[in-house]
């Protein structure tokens, strides 16, 4: 039996129902796949994309972490959490060979235009039978005025990241559709009102000192209901993969 991962509360991305879903599926696919770190064991883990290392606490149960982000605005305050984070980009890591057990790549390679240029970097950079976890957001008909604020190169279905990892030398172990419950309603406010939500965005204001695009606020008690929503999709991501969803989750290994 699978000992699930404590799902942290530190953080205010913690307590927001849509990343505190996705970081239980997250780690559940990590539980299944790599466990806890084996006694007198150490793991190397590298978050490409982590900014404020808003994800590096739960990574943290894996290994050590190193955080890599291509805009330095948010390096500051990963600092400040006592995180050891590098300016750099995902199609060119500044990494050696066979050097990460672990590579995390959330929410990321959407935004990154040479995405095979990340795939091949990240294959570079892990240890043979290394893994990769990818999440990234699904279907190009649910773009949306978020996606431009986020500054998206694209979205993906499940086939195409699979494909796509293939094509870089990975073997993917465990793919599926997140956010499978919100899928109805997501998908009717994303064709209903497609733009100009009233979100703004460092991506396109490009002043300030804010570093992070908004989540729009989930009011009590719909946030509270949305994380027993999340809790039940990951106990069924655990046992299968999900038909469709508003993101992809993916892990995949190194041969």
């Amino acid at each position: 039996m699978i000992v699930a991962t404590p799902h942290l509360t530190i953080l205010d991305e913690d307590r927001h129902a849509w990343f505190a879903g996705r970081t239980r599926a997250i780690l559940k696919y990590l539980d299944a796949e790599l466990g806890p770190i084996p006694p007198g064991g150490r793991r190397r883990i590298l978050d490409i994309g982590g900014g404020a290392g808003n994800m590096a606490h739960h990574l943290a149960h894996y290994g050590e972490v190193i955080g890599v982000d291509f805009n330095p605005m948010p390096l500051p305050v990963a600092q400040a959490r006592g995180l050891t984070v590098l300016q750099g980009s995902g199609d060119c890591l500044p990494f050696p060979d066979a050097h990460f057990d672990l590579v995390a790549l959330l929410d990321t390679v959407e935004h990154i235009p040479d995405e095979l240029g990340v795939f091949d970097e990240i294959v570079r950079v892990l240890k043979p039978g290394g893994k990769v976890i990818v999440t990234v957001p699904a279907f190009m008909w649910l773009w949306s005025y978020n996606d431009e604020i986020n500054a998206h190169q694209r979205r993906y279905t499940a086939s195409e990241l699979d494909q796509k990892l293939a094509l870089s030398g990975f073997r993917v172990r465990r793919i599926s559709y997140n956010n499978f419950f919100l899928f109805p309603a997501v998908a009717g406010v994303r064709v209903l009102r497609p733009y100009n939500p009233g979100l703004k965005s460092p991506h396109l204001e490009g002043e300030g000192e804010d570093y992070q695009v908004e989540m729009e606020a989930i009011p009590e008690p719909v946030n509270s209901i949305l994380h027993g929503v999340g809790w039940l999709e990951a106990e069924l991501l655990e046992r299968v993969s999900l038909p469709f969803g508003v993101s992809v989750i993916c892990i995949a290994e190194k041969p």
